[in-house]
């Protein structure tokens, strides 16, 4: 076998072949395509016969090959890319594995992503940067439902380069019926899902039918270009960004001594040069460019895809986050977005639960909706969803707790795409596309009033408090709070006590007890208890609130030092022993589903500032403990 054979041009001159080098165009491709459909064997083809192997690598897969491959004696090209020792175990693809190649004409990064279903999420992280998609499909089994999805996946995050490798040809004798009859039913697909255009070519990954610059001689019926020859070829629409407004997302503020202020990032679109006028979006403040600083010192002009550092005519406050756009043509910013998300996590998506928010440098907290649909990949069936579970595909409503600047994904993907994080886990459990942003978000605006939140407490000679009794379901909870209400109330504080049963039967009748109705019951809790700390109220609240991920969203509702966790510990059999509504009793015979406690967890506050040991104290001593806490924090 053949290993890698260095360009002549490389002993001769080494300046002239690197020119070379550079110069050629760079296209990054993913595949994808079911299970066992021949992905991380085409790649390793493709590798091979691009001459893109060191000897020390052959040796060492021809060894792998006998050891762990799938084809007897002869080489494993899947090995190549397939890593993991669990992927070659199973003879699968798990994690996304990139690589680098090239031609006499192009560069090449190559993704190959896994097909399971179960990891779907990895097909999304190798697609976001890709410009062309080879799905792959089986010659025996033809079109499936993960290429279904993979290609509505590819379509969704802006691939419009499509080619279709109906692989292992060798497998059903090279026949051209079998081939047409996959193009036709691919065809009638992807027409649906708005894909218009793409290339099927039928190749064999195992024996390099069609894969590198000779045509299979066992398919003489196929007249259209080998997959490098199609791959070398395809155009891609490099300067697109360049040609946009100039966008800078500020990623590091570089102040290295007392003379030098540059804000550094990479260019989102457009082109930029010294003197250019430019505006910081949000703040709106207008300045010019002063230099261009690169590694190799000033630059004239640059373009989108470079990373630079700008520096600027004035003193502007501009920071990490911020974005510095044309003066003239200033970017969109909302806090109100419609998405397509893609949830990657295996919990479900909890609508009203908070989620950190990332779109390039910008970070914010976002609130979702209930999903407006879900689409099945199968039928391309808009359904009614009230959660997005592990790989489903739905639109979603979110409202954000801070302004960003955007752009829909359709014309941006740097401005358009954007990640959620649990706040508990740090994992991205949802990958986003803004559609766009909802017009309620730039016609509501806060009304400002003469009558501070300030002057409010001051009337009522208190300081605001939210007061959050948190608990297993008879710990006590209402108990106490009813005690420490009529203990304030007795040194004329001005309360209000918003009780777990009460406020279900009234402003949050319609939910249940799901852990998305439950995450609901507390937002709403949340947003009342933050306008009765607006009109100078001390608030006393008691539920379960089993989420700790819902309690501290409400924390940060509210101003510093106002949110006062109190934790109603006890046992959970001592709250089972008491049962005084009959609930555990119910739970346990299965009568009453998603109790805290039995089927549905309780996380216990990691730090709240006030805990109550119902074992040791009293429900009177534990009031009176409370209120001697809020007493001394008015003194303070």
């Amino acid at each position: 076998m053949t290993a890698y054979q260095p360009d002549a041009l490389i002993r001769d001159d080494i300046a002239a072949y690197l020119a070379q080098h550079e110069a050629k165009s760079l296209l990054r491709f993913i595949t994808c395509g079911s299970v066992d459909d021949g992905k991380s064997t085409l790649i390793g083809r493709l590798l091979y016969d691009s001459k893109q192997i060191f000897e020390d690598q052959l040796a060492t897969l021809e060894a792998d090959s006998r050891r762990v491959g799938t084809q007897g004696q002869n080489i494993d090209f899947a090995l190549l890319v397939d890593g993991l020792a669990a992927e070659r175990e199973q003879g699968i693809t798990i994690d996304v594995a990139y690589r680098f190649f090239a031609t006499g004409k192009r560069k090449f990064i190559v993704a190959d992503t896994p097909g399971h279903e179960q990891y779907t999420r990895n097909m999304v992280t190798g697609a976001s940067t890709a410009d062309l998609a080879v799905i792959l499909v089986d010659a025996r089994k033809g079109v499936l439902t993960q290429t279904r999805r993979h290609s509505y996946l590819a379509h969704l995050i802006g691939i419009r380069n499509i080619v279709l490798a109906v692989n292992k040809m060798d497998l059903v004798g090279y026949d051209a019926q079998t081939f047409e009859r996959i193009r036709l039913a691919y065809r009638a697909f992807a027409s649906e899902i708005g894909i218009t255009n793409f290339t099927a070519i039928p190749v064999s990954g195992l024996a390099g039918d069609n894969i590198a610059n000779i045509r299979s001689a066992a398919m003489p019926w196929y007249r259209g270009p080998t997959l490098i020859e199609h791959l070398e070829t395809v155009p891609v629409d490099a300067d697109r960004d360049a040609r946009g407004a100039f966008r800078l997302p500020v990623q590091w503020v570089n102040r290295p001594d007392l003379d030098f202020r540059g804000f550094a990032g990479t260019i989102a679109g457009g082109v930029v040069k010294p003197g250019d006028p430019v505006r910081i979006v949000p703040s709106g403040r207008t300045t010019s460019v002063a230099r261009i600083v690169a590694l190799g010192g000033d630059l004239e002009h640059a373009q989108a895809g470079q990373s630079v550092t700008l520096t600027l005519a004035d003193e502007v406050d501009c920071s990490r986050g911020d974005m510095i756009a044309a003066a003239d043509d200033p970017p969109e910013v909302a806090d109100q977005f419609e998405a397509t998300l893609v949830w990657m996590a295996d919990e479900a998506m909890l609508p009203g639960r908070s989620y950190a928010f990332q779109l390039g440098t910008q970070a914010a907290s976002a609130t979702l909706r209930t999903p407006k649909y879900q689409v099945n990949v199968n039928t391309l069936e808009e359904t009614a969803a009230r959660t997005l579970e592990l790989n489903a595909i739905g639109v979603v409503t979110l409202a954000l707790d801070r302004p960003v600047v955007f752009a829909p994904y359709a014309d941006s993907r740097e401005l358009g795409g954007f990640i959620l994080i649990d706040k508990a886990t740090n994992a991205t459990v949802a990958a986003g596309m803004i559609r766009f942003a909802l017009r309620r978000a730039a016609n509501v605006h806060r009304q400002h009033l003469d009558i501070t939140r300030e002057k409010r407490a001051d009337l009522k000679n208190q300081r605001p408090a939210v007061v959050w009794f948190t608990g297993l379901s008879g710990a006590g909870k209402s108990t106490i709070a009813n005690l420490v209400e009529k203990k304030l109330v007795r040194m004329n504080r001005h309360t209000f006590l918003l009780d777990g049963d009460n406020v279900r039967h009234g402003l949050n009748r319609d939910l249940g007890f799901t852990d998305a109705d439950r995450v609901e019951n507390i937002r709403r809790i949340g947003e009342v208890a933050r306008l009765m700390t607006d009109a100078g109220l001390i608030v006393l609240t008691a539920f379960i609130s089993p989420f700790r991920a819902e309690r501290d969203m409400v924390r940060q509702m509210l101003a510093g030092g106002e949110f006062v966790e109190v934790h109603v510990d006890t046992t959970l059999a001592a709250a089972e022993a008491r049962d005084v509504k009959g609930l555990y009793a119910k739970a346990r015979s299965g009568k009453l589903a998603n109790f805290t406690g039995i089927d549905s967890p309780y996380e216990a506050p990691e730090a709240p500032e006030i805990r109550i040991d119902t074992a040791a104290e009293d429900a009177e001593a534990a009031a009176d403990r409370i209120v001697a806490w809020l007493l001394a924090r008015e003194e303070g």
